[in-house]
């Protein structure tokens, strides 16, 4: 289904005033026409109050016509079921009084801006992404070009070790193709909301939640650091074209995907975090050690170098194991002083 703009047609204003006109003639001439009947009845006059009578029992029909755009708002156009064009530049128009707006998503409310729920209406959760107010009034057919934010709902996916994680996702879209939108899906917002929840978990699928080793996260055969938690900006991408691929056939263009919320899932949680801890304090004993036995060496060099004392292997050895206690130990060390022989 191509897209047709229908172009030149702001001429609301003028067709109005005419209908007005045509209305006050009417009724002048219905008036007329009246008075004239009780005089004296004649053919003229019979027929100018047939004509008067129809003109304003039917002349409503041309209001039909008028239709007024706002500014990102577009209006797709049906005549008995063919379609005939889209209104797309804000403005006042007249169209066919016959032609009909189609929007199959005019009632369907996403957790999204631009969806906000009458007060007073009855909302449902459908699929649990997305909000049905079905006692508002959603009577425009109109559809929105602006560019809105659509909030699904968490998800718990395993990633690629298996773990469990939740994850949200603040999708940015907008319509570019108002025939597509309307003619190629059954309803655009739904079709949208669930593409975004496949995407989401093809691409995180691909992912372990932090770095992990011979996970090959590009497909191109080779261990690299990709994760959820270190490259979200890459990820973010990824989600964005997966989920573009996706919906380019329903007119939707998908202007930015960001995370909005990342974590372990809670029965894992508590595991995952002692996991973190355990890995955070290795690495700080490896790191204490390092340091501990860089300055053993040195305080062995520099007594060597002054030639301060004369030390066998035995004695060394002791010194070493003390100065290692001393500099590794998690509590400070307690002086012991020494009044005897050193032997």
């Amino acid at each position: 289904m191509e897209e047709r703009i229908f172009k030149g047609k702001k001429n609301g204003m003028s067709v109005l005033l005419l209908i007005i006109l045509v209305y006050a003639a009417a009724i002048a001439a219905l008036v007329f026409s009246a008075i004239s009947l009780e005089q004296g009845a004649t053919a003229l006059n019979v027929t100018g109050l047939v004509v008067s009578i129809a003109v304003v029992s039917l002349g409503w029909i041309s209001l039909l016509g008028l239709k007024v755009l706002k500014p990102q708002e577009a209006l797709v156009l049906t005549l008995f079921g063919k379609y005939v064009g889209t209104l797309k530049e804000n403005g006042f128009y007249y169209v066919n009084p016959f032609c009909v707006g189609v929007n199959p998503a005019s009632r369907t409310k996403l957790s999204q801006s631009g969806d906000v729920s009458d007060a007073g209406g009855l909302t449902a959760i459908v699929n649990g992404t997305q909000n049905m107010n079905l006692t508002g009034d959603y009577s425009s057919k109109k559809l929105s070009l602006k560019i809105m934010t659509l909030n699904n709902s968490r998800q718990k996916i395993n990633d690629c070790l298996g773990n469990p994680i939740e994850i949200g996702i603040a999708v940015t879209w907008k319509i570019v193709d108002t025939a597509k939108a309307v003619f190629n899906v059954d309803n655009y917002k739904e079709f949208l909301s669930l593409q975004c929840d496949s995407a989401l978990r093809h691409v995180v699928r691909i992912y372990p939640y932090d770095v992990a080793p011979n996970v090959d996260t590009t497909g191109d055969g080779v261990a690299d650091e990709g994760s959820l938690r270190g490259s979200s900006e890459i990820v973010a991408d990824r989600i964005r074209d997966e989920i573009q691929k996706r919906v380019a056939e329903a007119g939707i263009e998908i202007v930015e995907a960001r995370i909005t919320y990342l974590a372990y899932a809670p029965e894992i949680a508590a595991v995952m975090l002692q996991r973190q801890q355990a890995s955070a304090i290795i690495d700080a004993r490896k790191m204490i050690v390092d340091g501990a036995v860089g300055m053993v060496e040195m305080a062995l060099e520099r007594l060597n170098e002054k030639d301060v004392v004369q030390l066998d292997e035995e004695r060394k050895a002791a010194m070493v194991s003390n100065l290692l206690v001393v500099l590794c130990g998690n509590h400070d060390a307690q002086p012991v002083v020494n009044s005897g022989s050193l032997y």
